[in-house]
């Protein structure tokens, strides 16, 4: 059978992801937040025969740096973030032999609905 993934989580497995992937999302809302007052600080520097060069510069490229590592960990194993505000991911999973998407949000206190990989969040359902 072709599976869009190569990754598929049991229920276990994402629930024991969840101690990790609520710290990177806590620090990717925090550098996403860093990141929007960078930006808006080097916008209002961004006139002409302005140089907007030093260290708020070198520390919005860390930043954003920081943030890519974060979402590298994500990517490395197929887990979809969904809604970074929120905290909604979608983790691959195979379920009666079909490929679908376990979702969890970070306010739930544990992995308990999927949905079909292109239903999204409004055709969850329990586990």
């Amino acid at each position: 059978m072709d599976y869009r993934f190569a990754k598929h989580y049991t229920r276990d497995e994402a629930r024991a992801l969840l101690p990790q992937l609520r710290a990177w999302l806590k620090r990717l809302n925090e550098l996403r937040h860093e990141q929007e007052r960078f930006d808006k600080r080097l916008t209002s520097l961004m006139s002409p025969g302005h140089d907007v060069g030093g260290d708020l510069v070198n520390r919005w490229i860390r930043t954003l740096a920081e943030m890519q590592e974060v979402l590298l960990e994500f990517q490395r194993r197929d887990i979809q973030i969904k809604d970074l505000e929120r905290g909604l991911l979608d983790f691959p999973a195979i379920i009666g032999g079909k490929e679908v998407f376990l979702c969890w949000e970070s306010d739930e206190e544990d992995v308990e609905h999927w949905h079909d990989l292109d239903s999204g969040f409004a055709g969850r359902e329990r586990l």
